[in-house]
Parts: structure tokens; C-alpha cells; sequence
């Protein structure tokens, strides 16, 4: 059975959602439809990419990823189709898709929206629905789209790091308000060396040890852990960390074309390494 996922900032106070799974099975009526989630923030590419790549791993080769996040960013006559570790990327020509495959996926192909058609979400998912089919019925990229040799590229949000510190940004805020910083446990531990080390945050608060679950710290009390994703994250054991401490995760104003702007202090979380 196919499987096509659904990522999007649209939310679930109305129709939305619903309508575009009913026009994907109007049009794959034997495939299968998961939410990853409808929650994203307007606008939040790097919390968008975190989502998706996180759970993308997980999902068997031959899925399809609908990734309707910032759909509009710029008028355009077409979506992109990537094929990316053995799944399929289809979303708006916005960065997300080299966000999300950390690079131009070998294979890109733009899919066209039919003229006349208003520009909105629902015309957009019907265009792509129908692409959907093709492809699940045994056609290739290049019969439902034109290659795209040039797409708009965004590169991730990346830590800064010295020789004795890595400084993370705030990539998203969970439904507990624990807070997930761009620091992997594979990068903490190549930077740290089995070093001693401090994560400083707001300035004036500090943690010095890593803890496996929320319990290992008393009740109210903060910890780092690396979550199931294996990114670091600041929490409190039955609290909410980001409200406590004033934490933010990315705004819309501090995206630009290409990269991002520098975050301040509530939204990054520094490393301090010493021997």
C-alpha cells in the first residue's frame, strides 16, 4: 500500500487538513495518509526541516512526503519533486527541500500547475495529487515534471563552534514547552572529547551533566537530554522550560534569502568545554 505523509503550518481549527486528504484519496484512493504534523509555525523552516527530517528516517523507502509549508513564499507556476534516500519530496520552491535532504537531491523535477487555476492550497494539492498517482501507477519523475537545475537552496540552521564551545539555536518548542536545540549528541561528543563542560542559556542559567530521562532530576528542577531524535534538549521534570525561562524558538523576521539572521540570547544555548 503507498504511503503518502503530510507535513504543513496549517492547523487543525478548520477544513484544511481534512479537504487535502480527501482530494489525495480522490485521486491514490489505495494509499495510505499520516499526519506527521499541522502544527509548524508560519514561516519556521528550521523548525519545519527538524520535524521532517526526524521523522522521515523512520518511514520505508517509495513513501511520499507532502511538505506544505510555506507555500506561497513567492509566486511560482510550479512545486518541486525531489527523490531523496529512496522517498519522494514534493513541496514549494522555498529552500525547504535542500533543507531537509542537507543538500540539491540528485533528482529534482518541477511540477507544473495548471494554468488558469487560482494559487491556493487546495488547487496546489490537486496538482500534486494527480502527480502522486502517476508515479504510484509506474511513471517516472520525468514523465509527470521538467528537471529543475536550478531550485532556491537554503542551508540549515548549523551551531557555531570554537575550540572550547558550541553554541546551538532553538529550533523548536514542544508541546511540554521543553525546548530542542540544533546539537546533535554526535556532535557533542566529538567537540567535547570527554571534556567537562557547562550549557549556559539565558545568560545566567546552567546545566553541567546530561541526564538520560526527565526523572533523574527532581520534580520543577531543569535537565539536558538528547531526545529520541538525538538533538539536545533543555527541559524541567513536570514544568515548561521555554515559558520558565523565557526561551523563543525562531521568528519569521529573521529569515532572509539563503540564510538566516543572527538569533538572540533567548533562542541559543552555548557549550562550554574545558579539561
Amino acid at each position: 500500500m503507498p504511503i503518502i505523509t503530510l507535513t504543513s503550518d496549517i492547523g487543525l481549527q478548520d477544513y484544511l487538513a481534512g479537504a487535502i486528504k480527501g482530494l489525495l484519496l480522490q485521486h491514490c484512493a489505495d494509499a495510505r495518509v499520516v499526519d506527521i504534523s499541522h502544527h509548524i509555525s508560519p514561516f519556521n523552516l528550521p523548525q519545519a526541516t527538524y520535524i521532517c527530517r526526524s521523522a522521515f528516517h523512520y518511514f520505508p523507502e517509495g513513501v511520499y512526503h507532502l511538505v506544505l509549508n510555506n507555500l506561497f513564499d513567492r509566486k511560482a507556476d510550479y512545486m518541486l519533486i525531489g527523490r531523496h534516500n529512496g522517498q519522494y519530496i514534493c513541496c514549494a520552491d522555498n529552500g525547504l527541500l535542500t533543507m531537509i535532504a542537507g543538500e540539491k537531491p540528485a533528482e529534482v523535477y518541477r511540477l507544473p500547475l495548471p494554468a488558469g487555476e487560482a494559487r491556493n492550497t487546495l488547487n496546489i494539492v490537486r496538482a500534486m495529487a494527480k502527480a502522486l498517482a502517476q508515479l504510484m501507477a509506474g511513471a517516472p519523475l520525468e514523465a509527470i515534471g521538467t528537471p529543475a537545475p536550478e531550485i532556491v537552496v537554503k542551508n540549515n540552521l548549523q551551531p557555531l563552534t570554537g575550540e572550547d564551545y558550541i553554541e546551538g539555536q532553538i529550533i523548536h518548542i514542544d508541546n511540554f514547552e521543553n525546548v530542542v536545540v540544533n546539537i546533535t549528541r554526535e556532535q557533542f561528543t566529538a567537540h567535547g572529547r570527554n571534556r567537562r563542560f557547562a550549557i549556559f542559556f539565558r545568560r545566567d542559567e546552567m546545566i553541567t551533566q546530561i541526564s538520560e530521562t526527565y526523572a533523574d532530576v527532581a520534580e520543577g528542577q531543569k535537565l539536558a537530554l538528547f531526545n529520541a531524535a538525538g538533538y539536545l534538549e533543555i527541559a524541567v521534570n513536570k514544568g515548561n522550560a521555554a515559558g520558565l525561562f523565557g526561551l523563543q524558538g525562531f521568528r519569521r523576521d529573521q529569515l532572509q534569502q539563503g540564510s538566516f539572521q543572527q538569533l538572540s540570547f533567548y533562542q541559543t544555548v552555548r557549550i562550554l568545554f574545558e579539561e
